[in-house]
């Protein structure tokens, strides 16, 4: 069984209360810095309450451009504001969970970060055989965190300081 250990972090030059903002906004579908790898609805509750639903899509070739999309729906599990937002993936393409943290830094700053532990469900756990999901998965986060730290940017903060993310590991045969 394939079960990914992802771990994907940037510095951010921008307060945690202005990161945590932008994660919730995403969450609820504003659809501004995941795009066009994934976007985010709704389904019941808020993202930042535990028992929220959100449905997420990953489109594999971008919004509107073709491609298989993965669907997956993730319940909010923990909720420390600014801090910690804790999910599960409880259908859909993947199961597993997410903890996106933040920690500020010195100077304004923030590291913001997603723990993904999870494993590929239905088609996607034959499709994970002939595609490197876990690199697909990390490099399309880590885009998203560049863009948040431009828009951001724009918005008055200096924006992500590319080439600080970090390591990606696939576990094969792991029963995590």
């Amino acid at each position: 069984m394939t079960v990914y250990d992802l771990i994907d972090e940037a510095i951010v030059d921008a307060p945690p209360e202005a990161v945590w903002e932008a994660l919730i906004a995403e969450f609820r579908g504003a659809g501004r810095w995941w795009v066009p790898a994934n976007t985010f609805a709704t389904v019941s509750g808020s993202p930042d309450e535990v028992g929220g639903e959100v449905a997420v899509t990953v489109h594999t070739k971008g919004v509107d451009k073709g491609g298989p999309k993965l669907r997956f729906t993730a319940r909010t599990r923990a909720v420390e504001p600014r801090r910690l937002l804790s999910v599960d993936y409880v259908s859909g393409v993947f199961r597993g969970t997410s903890d996106f943290y933040l920690e500020p830094l010195d100077g304004g700053r923030t590291k913001v970060g997603m723990h993904f532990v999870g494993r590929p469900n239905g088609f996607l756990k034959i499709l994970s055989k002939v595609a490197d999901i876990g690199a697909e998965h990390s490099s399309a986060t880590s885009k998203a965190f560049v863009r948040l730290g431009e828009i951001l940017a724009a918005e008055g903060a200096p924006a992500v300081r590319t080439g600080e993310t970090a390591k990606a590991r696939k576990l094969e045969g792991s029963t995590r």
